[in-house]
């Protein structure tokens, strides 16, 4: 229900184009060799990790992972959601960002689940 025909159409034109192909392909080899995590400890700014529970393009190992990292960090598990949770679940998404914006610096770095 959340997949259009106008997306569906866009990811096809992208898909279409040998350099838009190549970039993205470059952008996750990209991504993978230069691997950020051990700079995660650094970053003092209030995080909010949102992330499906089913995801299996980066598992909900990876959001607990950084969260670990994280000094300042919750991280919000949603059921029934993928890679795309702003997408699969869009209202709950928006209810924890809100929450999370409305908290500020007084964030709790409590795990929810």
């Amino acid at each position: 229900e959340i997949v259009t025909k106008e997306l569906v159409d866009d990811v096809y034109k992208t898909l279409q184009s040998r350099s838009k192909v190549l970039s993205i392909i470059g952008l996750a080899k990209e991504a993978q060799r230069n691997n950020v995590g051990d700079l995660l400890s650094e970053i003092r700014t209030p995080t909010l990790l949102v992330w499906g529970k089913n995801d299996i393009i980066t598992p909900p190992e990876v959001a607990m992972d950084f969260h670990k990292r994280l000094p300042r960090s919750g991280v919000i598990l949603l059921d029934d959601c993928g890679y795309a949770p702003m997408m699969e679940q869009p209202d709950l998404f928006n209810h924890h960002v809100r929450i999370f914006l409305e908290q500020g610096d007084r964030m709790s770095v409590n795990t929810v689940l």
